[in-house]
């Protein structure tokens, strides 16, 4: 429809994060149907702590300590919020340490690969959207049928069903488009503090629509929980800010030089100065006129 411009790029990076986008999906869903709700939302907590770590071993990434303070505020928020139950198993163990890693890799690589060859997140999203559905799809009825013994097709899909998992789907495309808008242009980590808001939120319309029970510790973590994004929110400006203010000078100093070499080039180029017989001062870093 020609919303957007198609730009095509790496072909392997395109399918790998496709493909694993598919797998990190598939995996918190089980999380969710092998873990109790309160496990469930310890995983997605751990999803920021285990973002950090990674960026900071693999990318060399720093998080100030007002950063780090203030996500922890917000983590003790959420987990006082959500967290009621925490029933263990094996199985629903392993799939949460596995949507962990997967989520999180796949949520730095959405930030790394939209700067790295220049792309949109609409245009990352429409390359990667067939590897990631054709993933889903071909593993999403087998592990279906060997860890619940039930077959995703002999399912009786009345015509109420089926509308419902059409509005589900088109709901999730308006959700991969905005989560691809957020982590190309912020980072992995503020996504996730988003999505923390969002369960607030999901609490909050719960208890006001739909009448849910509420309780002061669900009222408590979610102050506690706002109160670590506003901190998060505040010193992120403030750290960017300050970057701000130091690379302003080093821009000023470069253009003020670059008239001058650019001058010095052009007059060596055009064979002569404006000074008779004066030998004309090239830049020493130029490769151009540099002796072999």
């Amino acid at each position: 429809m020609k919303f957007f411009e198609h730009k095509p790029f790496d072909s392997r990076t395109v399918m790998g994060f496709g493909v694993l986008n598919g797998i990190s999906i598939g995996l918190l869903n089980l999380s969710l149907g092998f873990n109790s709700v309160g496990f469930y939302q310890m995983t997605k907590l751990a999803i920021i702590p285990c973002t950090v770590i990674l960026e900071t071993l693999f990318f060399r990434k720093k998080f100030s300590r007002s950063i780090q303070m203030s996500l922890s505020v917000l983590l003790l928020g959420v987990g006082v919020a959500t967290v009621t139950d925490l029933q263990l198993n094996a199985v629903g163990s392993i799939l949460s340490l596995l949507a962990i890693i997967t989520t999180c890799i796949a949520q730095i690589m959405t930030n790394t690969i939209q700067k790295k060859f220049k792309v949109s997140s609409t245009q990352l999203l429409y390359q990667s959207c067939p590897y990631q559905s054709l993933t889903l799809f071909l593993i999403g009825p087998f592990l279906d049928g060997f860890l619940t013994n039930q077959n995703v097709f002999a399912f009786n899909y009345t015509s109420q069903v089926v509308f419902f998992i059409v509005l589900s789907c088109l709901i999730s495309v308006s959700v991969n488009f905005s989560t691809f808008l957020v982590i190309g242009k912020t980072s992995p980590v503020t996504y996730q503090v988003l999505g923390h808001l969002k369960t607030c939120l999901v609490l909050a319309f719960g208890y006001v629509l739909l009448h849910d029970p509420f309780s002061w510790r669900n009222i408590l973590g979610i102050l506690i929980a706002v109160v670590g994004m506003v901190l998060y929110s505040y010193f992120c400006t403030v750290e960017t800010q300050q970057k701000n203010v130091e690379v302003s000078p080093q821009q000023v100093k470069e253009s003020e030089a670059g008239p001058l070499i650019a001058d010095s080039m052009s007059k060596v180029e055009n064979g002569g100065g404006g000074v008779d017989d004066e030998p004309l001062k090239v830049p020493m870093w130029s490769s151009k006129y540099s002796r072999e």
